[in-house]
């Protein structure tokens, strides 16, 4: 047990409780720095009863590691930074909520950044994250594109891409299964009797968009159903951009009996203008989105979506840095497949 007079002798308050160092706790156990150490690493090396001494100081002192010294000795930091798109997106809500369970668990902690859906800011944010010494960085719905390739080549630190939304080579990504999924929701509408289904789709989502409309038009072929172009408008991933895209269709020379929507955000503004022009949803038109946000089965009526597993994807953002770590993975490529869940947005046309 120290005595008051020890402890005063610390550097802080008076009382040596808050910025003890291991200089500190080596001048009141009477030991070398590096015994210190030693001890406090578990090293075989320090006797049992000097080991147990000198940690119970360690104790009464509230003596914390440096997490900055620590990552200069072992060269690892015990972090990884994540870049999302906007922090507000329910999407990356779930996304980030995977990443940081399995980064608990092998006790990572998990810094977040946000990059404004801007490609410049996100490189920065990436160097930065780089600069400050994380171990890896996971970054979704990514807008950089094939400029990842020589940003990759010269990082010190491993980088996964969760939701690309650019086409090209990555070596470790993880993504949903676009065509798969949009051929399925796309597919539930022709199977309720719609022939005029229109697709609104995202500007900015590239790849993913690109896929999405892809799984739609496979579906309009297996049915019989001839694309017709005016029945795609591109929106820009929001309920603003999903509500001017919908005026657009509902302007047309004839409406659309269904429409599938990018993701759910589009699909909120699409369904806010089909009410706004005096019309049901889904008794004039059907609408379906892509997501399965948390607040689809509270809207009137609940949304008809895909679910991404959006947890389950950070999970597996998060494992594939842990295997690159442990050299388990030279190369990590995912797709994931999403599933429809059926709910009272969509229903057979009118006659």
């Amino acid at each position: 047990m120290l005595t008051p007079k020890q402890l005063g002798r610390l550097p802080g308050t008076g009382r040596g409780l808050r910025n003890a160092s291991i200089k500190d706790i080596a001048r009141l156990a009477g030991v070398s720095h590096s015994t210190v150490s030693r001890a406090l690493r578990g090293g075989v090396l320090v006797r049992d009863e000097t080991a147990s001494r000198i940690r119970k100081i360690a104790e009464e002192v509230g003596y914390r590691p440096s997490a900055a010294a620590r990552s200069l000795v072992s060269g690892h930091s015990d972090t990884i930074g994540v870049v999302v798109t906007n922090v507000a997106d329910p999407f990356v809500a779930g996304v980030v909520r995977g990443i940081e369970d399995r980064a608990e668990e092998h006790r990572y902690a998990v810094f977040l950044a946000n990059s404004n859906a801007d490609p410049d800011r996100e490189v920065r944010v990436v160097r930065a994250f780089e600069e400050r010494r994380v171990d890896g960085i996971i970054v979704t719905s990514s807008r950089v594109g094939a400029l990842y390739v020589p940003v990759m080549e010269r990082m010190r630190v491993p980088i996964v891409l969760l939701n690309n939304q650019h086409p090209g080579h990555f070596a470790h990504s993880v993504m949903i299964d676009n065509p798969k999924a949009s051929l399925e929701v796309t597919r539930h509408l022709t199977q309720l009797g719609h022939r005029r289904i229109g697709y609104i789709g995202d500007r900015s989502g590239h790849q993913s968009d690109t896929e999405r409309l892809a799984g739609y038009r496979q579906a309009l072929e297996e049915a019989g159903i001839p694309f017709d172009p005016a029945l795609t408008i591109q929106g820009d991933g929001r309920p603003e951009g999903g509500g001017i895209a919908m005026t657009r269709l509902l302007q047309g020379n004839r409406l659309p009996t269904a429409v599938f929507c990018y993701n759910d955000m589009t699909a909120l503004g699409a369904m806010r203008q089909i009410r706004l022009h005096g019309l049901r949803v889904p008794h004039d038109i059907s609408v379906a989105g892509f997501d399965d946000l948390f607040l689809d089965e509270y809207l009137d009526p609940p949304l008809t979506t895909v679910r991404q597993p959006m947890r389950e994807m950070g999970r597996i953002a998060m494992q594939t840095l842990l295997n690159i770590f442990t050299g388990e993975s030279n190369s990590h490529n995912v797709r994931v497949e999403g599933r429809l869940i059926v709910r009272g947005s969509t229903a057979a046309p009118k006659e």
